[in-house]
């Protein structure tokens, strides 16, 4: 199955399954763009079955605690 090649690569953390514009997320957590540019085009590109993907890079995590108070309107 795709989804345990890519966790067979190091580097990719999670897969997750979703409905929409895209079936498959990758999460990659590496040191530098250019490990991560080596296992976009070099690895998960080489996989059959993937025609395109579109990388995003994430500058902030935000944890569940942190969206719920983002998005309160402080009505407590």
């Amino acid at each position: 199955m795709l989804v345990w090649l890519f966790l067979e690569s190091k580097g990719i953390t999670e897969v997750f399954s979703v409905g929409g514009r895209y079936d498959l997320v990758a999460i990659i957590r590496v040191k530098d763009n250019d490990t991560m540019s080596e296992l976009v085009t070099e690895k998960m590109h080489k996989v059959a079955g993937i025609s395109h993907s579109e990388t995003m890079v994430a500058f902030r995590v935000f944890s569940e605690h942190d969206l719920k108070s983002m998005f309160s309107l402080n009505m407590d």
